[in-house]
């Protein structure tokens, strides 16, 4: 009985992201949209987009190889677990023991990597540069990342996110400056893994900034729905991740029962409102800087992890 529901809880867990994710990204344009004094398109319509393009007919070009016809799929399986593995509304759920930050840096990384090869596989000039430009960001958030779970796993003890969120939810951790740098380094990894503004506009097609767009201007249909979908999963991973980490309040514990279980979505969904809000006001005030000031952005996250995980070796009360 423990089992099935068990098994219950980390499906809901896994359909829950897989509805939200559509419906933050369409919140956070709403926002951005009113912010400017703009009526917007409704939230519920990148769900619209998707069905809009899972209808459409693929059209691939003649020398696409099957690592472009597989590459939505593996991409979007990848990032679909990894955002599984992030405790939303409940912790010690059944794959808890595989929620460990590095298998989801691991999974990120992965999706990453065909997406890129896949980018340059039909052998357009758009996707060469929407590759290379990738990897470059990936070359300094990766790194960045790393750095922020050595911080987080210093000060919990270990990599597993429902003991990080225990103990940072627990009054023995208190204000920490290495863990406001971690959160700092954290968004600003989230801003550029996610291609938002001030690092990529995936609203624009301008050839001089695109990044993550270049890389899948030959995809259409259910491949480009696929990789979309994709997108709006990572998105709602990185928020549910600075969620579980940093304001771990009202997440319910294993085997809690149903009450704490409803309270805990009720919170979660709280927190994707304010980090949607806040989102779309950072966004909103922030203006795109030009390609070659990202490394200085993400060279920014990185000083901040590795000054955040110094800090703990110098001194555990940091």
């Amino acid at each position: 009985m423990v089992v099935i529901s068990d098994i219950i809880v980390q499906g809901v867990q896994m359909l829950l992201v897989l509805l939200l994710a559509p419906l933050l990204t369409g919140y956070v344009r709403k926002i951005k949209a009113r912010l400017v004094r703009r009526q917007g398109a409704s939230i519920f319509q990148p769900y619209r987009d998707l069905l809009r393009l899972m209808r459409k007919e693929v059209v691939l070009a003649d020398n696409a190889s099957w690592l472009f016809r597989v590459t939505p799929y593996i991409t979007f399986a990848a990032i679909w677990v990894a955002a599984a593995l992030v405790p939303t509304f409940a912790t010690g759920l059944l794959f808890n023991w595989t929620a460990d930050l590095i298998a989801i840096v691991a999974l990120l990384g992965s999706a990453r990597f065909f997406l890129a090869l896949a980018g340059m596989d039909v052998g357009t000039s758009f996707g060469g540069i929407g590759s290379s430009r990738e990897v470059m960001i990936a070359a300094l958030a990766e790194p960045a990342m790393l750095l922020i779970v050595f911080c987080l796993a210093l000060v919990a003890g270990s990599t597993q996110l429902s003991t990080v969120a225990h103990f940072l939810a627990s009054s023995y951790v208190g204000l920490r400056v290495s863990l406001g740098m971690a959160l700092v380094a954290l968004f600003m990894v989230a801003i550029a893994e996610n291609a938002r503004i001030p690092v990529d506009n995936p609203a624009t097609h301008l050839e001089l900034t695109m990044v993550h767009e270049a890389m899948i201007l030959e995809y259409s249909g259910r491949h480009l729905a696929m990789i979309e979908l994709g997108a709006f999963l990572k998105l709602l991973l990185y928020v549910s991740l600075i969620a579980c980490v940093f304001s771990p309040w009202q997440i319910a514990l294993y085997g809690s029962g149903a009450l704490s279980y409803t309270i805990g979505a009720g919170a979660y969904i709280v927190k994707l409102a304010l980090a949607g809000f806040l989102l779309a006001l950072f966004e909103t005030a922030t203006a795109k800087m030009r390609v070659f000031r990202v490394p200085q952005f993400l060279g920014a996250a990185l000083m901040l992890g590795l000054l955040g995980t110094l800090l703990l070796f110098v001194s555990r009360s940091f």
